[in-house]
């Protein structure tokens, strides 16, 4: 499996300098059904998954 570029996304970069642009808010919704940003999520550690779970307002979903 390649390794997720969730990390360097560029629309993300665009969400964080600006939540309410177009290209923020696509991202937004993107990202709360992608599979790539799950597995992202996955992949990181908890206390780190955590805090991007609550500065992006997404839900926590952990696959144990």
């Amino acid at each position: 499996m390649t390794r997720s570029n969730c990390e360097n996304c560029r629309l993300r970069a665009r969400y964080d300098r600006n939540p309410k642009s177009l290209l923020g808010r696509l991202w937004r919704w993107h990202a709360g059904w992608c599979p790539g940003w799950k597995a992202y999520m996955s992949s990181l550690p908890t206390e780190e998954a955590e805090r991007l779970a609550r500065e992006y307002g997404l839900p926590m979903r952990r696959s144990e």
